[in-house]
């Protein structure tokens, strides 16, 4: 067993063939405290992209889910058909951020960013302080405002709760709508369908996933889904939902009157950024949290990283959002050199993946 050692010391290491190695030990007021808060794929690469650039200062990871930090692309494939656990989807064990001193604290939210003091308040009633700050607080889903749009049945897909709950209504024989033929509400089609789930998709535009791909690629997808007996339904805008016994959803209203049947409702119509920390704290957002190219906002003690922000890319003239795992893992990059006092800037070319 290993015993304890004080605080502020010089240690003793034992290297290879007995020799002895000397390390002085920084106190914890001698380190800096750096805290991020999220626990999606940016928070999870920038802890990991500290920890192999072997970060010297604290680290505290701020999560509200009870998981550490985990990728969410599986929660519309695999993990939602069953054919991977829970565990798989974590970036890294617990162990390997505990083991490297860094510290999660879980299940817990941010309320309040103190900027002046430098302090962060949480669900908990407990506060940390900081002296840098990284916020990758990721999306939030966006919400279809129709009748009926709250009753038992109809669900929206974030979080590795969510899949769990979908998970169990996707039986053989059950009849799905998606309202949404982005990449989401197809990868979920595909994996319902799979499963032997009667599948409906419902778009409102003239081709599926309009918003991040091109006429060919749309064409593509669309013959992909019918040829393998989905319904896919265009320019079909949905007006509210039917409800049956016990306020169950039973049916999808259409703006044509018409209505189509459903046991279990999928609404997947987009993610909004989550910015209202930053908001209130009085960092600039637009559609994002602005970020320059190195990830810094307004205040130069604190970053953003990830799907909640508005960066800033050399590629590019314009600045962008981006909601991809590519745009996360490369901001995350640059953060990590940011605060390792090394100045590289992103410059990636924008990609992203869909397992259909």
């Amino acid at each position: 067993m290993r015993r304890a050692r004080p605080h502020g010391v010089c240690n003793r290491e034992i290297g290879p063939q007995g020799t002895v190695k000397k390390r002085q030990a920084m106190t914890n007021n001698q380190k800096q405290t750096t805290v991020i808060v999220g626990g999606g794929h940016a928070a999870g690469a920038l802890l990991t992209t500290l920890l192999q650039k072997k970060y010297q200062h604290k680290v505290i990871l701020v999560g509200e889910e009870p998981h550490p930090p985990y990728q969410r692309p599986p929660l519309s494939k695999n993990y939602l058909t069953g054919e991977v656990d829970q565990g798989s989807l974590y970036l890294k064990p617990i162990s390997i951020y505990e083991n490297a001193g860094h510290q999660l604290r879980l299940g817990v939210r941010v309320v309040q960013i103190d900027r002046n003091n430098k302090i962060i308040r949480l669900s908990d009633q407990s506060t940390l302080k900081y002296d840098q700050l990284v916020l990758a607080t990721g999306s939030r889903v966006r919400r279809l405002n129709a009748p009926g749009a709250d009753l038992k049945g109809i669900h929206y897909l974030h979080d590795i709760a969510d899949a769990d709950n979908l998970r169990q209504q996707l039986v053989a024989g059950k009849r799905l709508v998606i309202v949404g033929g982005g990449y989401i509400g197809l990868e979920v089609a595909a994996s319902a369908n799979k499963s032997g789930v009667d599948v409906t998709v419902l778009e409102a535009a003239d081709r599926l996933m309009q918003r991040v791909t091109g006429p060919e690629m749309s064409a593509f997808f669309y013959a992909k889904h019918t040829d393998a007996g989905v319904d896919v339904r265009l320019n079909t805008a949905v007006t509210g939902f039917e409800a049956g016994e016990q306020g169950c959803v039973t049916g999808v209203r259409l703006a044509n009157g018409g209505i189509v049947p459903a046991d279990i409702v999928l609404v997947s119509i987009g993610v909004l950024p989550e910015t209202a920390l930053a908001e209130a704290a009085g960092l600039p957002c637009d559609d994002g949290i602005v970020v320059d190219e190195f990830t810094r906002t307004a205040d130069p003690a604190v970053l953003a990283i990830g799907d909640c922000t508005r960066h800033r890319n050399l590629l590019f003239e314009k600045m962008q959002r981006l909601e991809s795992v590519a745009n996360a893992v490369d901001q995350a990059r640059t953060a990590a050199a940011t605060l390792m006092g090394e100045r590289v800037p992103y410059k990636s070319v924008p990609w992203f993946w869909s397992n259909q």
